[in-house]
């Protein structure tokens, strides 16, 4: 959804992942690998696409390095400091991207894509709220600190240290640090699922399901088929945390949600929870405009089903667009519209008027 009267516009994510990517070792061959692919497509595409972005939830690595770095056990991905050097290397090369783009056309816009779970402490008491914002150091903030502000955060040293390695530990150069200062990006693209809270004090507490974050229960908030917790609140949150912490444009360029449709025998999916979740999450990018944050645009997850990433299950849909086909791979693989279809075919026509 386009939040201005123009005409849509494409978006491009250059997602690099591969076996062994960004490893130690391989560094100065994954950058200089990076950005000849960032310098081909961005040449190739330049006067086709204005908005880009460069790692896919690349905060998401944290958890589940596999997904933004390539990394798994056999290849270093349990040690938290090859995860932190893979995103010093990612750091940079997405900075020499930035540079190409700025080089080619001033104004192509660049942004990075984090994933964003909105972190509340349990409750009041101050070890719950230490706790949290360890949190949103460790998951929110880190990676989009270094890609907006050009330079690593005072809490790096905190954040590695408490993995047993220093940041001095890392392979960097001198120069890394001048690419990252004059190229940061240009708007914060990220995903937005659900909100986590966070509790160090009572272990007895029931824990949540969530996209690769966990946490607790909110008991103010109802959860989706597989445990995610819905708090559209939490985004109209996590726009104005992102807007005011960097002072720059904001892109939701994934939401929605995972539930188990199931078709009546004309093959139709009355999906009204799915509607009523993305209705929701809409009216609190509205709030967010109102409360003064410049929201780039809106971008559902996703227009059709497909293997959901998180769990592998095609039993997990997020589209529009029903598909014959279950977790094994059996099924027509035929294609239904559902409910929600045409009521987003609305949305987008009217420009998020009528929802």
């Amino acid at each position: 959804m386009a939040l201005n009267r123009s005409s849509p516009q494409p978006l491009r994510t250059a997602i690099e992942l591969g076996e062994n990517l960004w490893r130690l070792e391989k560094s100065a061959i994954d950058r200089l690998f990076f950005e000849r692919y960032a310098r081909v497509v961005l040449t190739r595409y330049a006067d086709k696409v204005k908005y880009w972005m460069t790692f896919n939830e690349i905060n998401s690595a944290l958890h589940f390095p596999v997904m933004s770095q390539g990394l798994v056990a056999s290849n270093g991905g349990n040690e938290m400091q090859n995860r932190y050097q893979a995103w010093h290397n990612q750091f940079v090369a997405g900075a020499k991207a930035v540079a190409i783009a700025h080089q080619l056309r001033s104004d192509l816009q660049i942004g990075c894509m984090l994933l964003y779970a909105t972190t509340y402490a349990y409750d009041a008491n101050p070890e719950n709220q230490l706790a949290a914002l360890k949190e949103n150091q460790a998951m929110n903030h880190f990676c989009g600190d270094v890609q907006v502000r050009g330079e690593y955060p005072l809490y790096t040293e905190s954040l590695m240290n408490h993995y047993g390695f220093s940041f001095k530990d890392l392979d960097t150069k001198p120069e890394d640090f001048k690419v990252l200062a004059a190229n940061p990006v240009d708007y914060i693209g990220f995903s937005y699922y659900m909100s986590t809270a966070v509790n160090v004090t009572d272990k007895r507490l029931a824990t949540a399901n969530g996209n690769l974050v966990g946490g607790v229960k909110n008991p103010f908030l109802e959860a989706s088929d597989w445990g995610w917790q819905i708090d559209p609140a939490g985004l109209r949150i996590a726009l104005n945390e992102l807007a005011n912490r960097y002072n720059k444009p904001v892109f939701v360029v994934e939401n929605g949600l995972g539930a188990k449709d199931v078709p009546d025998a004309n093959h139709f999916v009355q999906d009204d929870y799915r509607i009523n979740y993305l209705r929701a999450h809409i009216e609190a990018i509205r709030g967010a405009i109102a409360d003064g944050v410049p929201v780039m645009g809106y971008t559902p997850w996703g227009c059709i089903d497909l293997v959901s990433a998180s769990t592998g299950q095609m039993s997990k849909r997020y589209g529009f667009i029903y598909v014959d086909l279950d977790d094994e791979g059996h099924g027509t693989m035929k294609r239904y519209k559902k409910a929600s279809f045409d009521w987003y075919k609305q949305v987008i026509a009217s420009n998020g008027e009528q929802l």
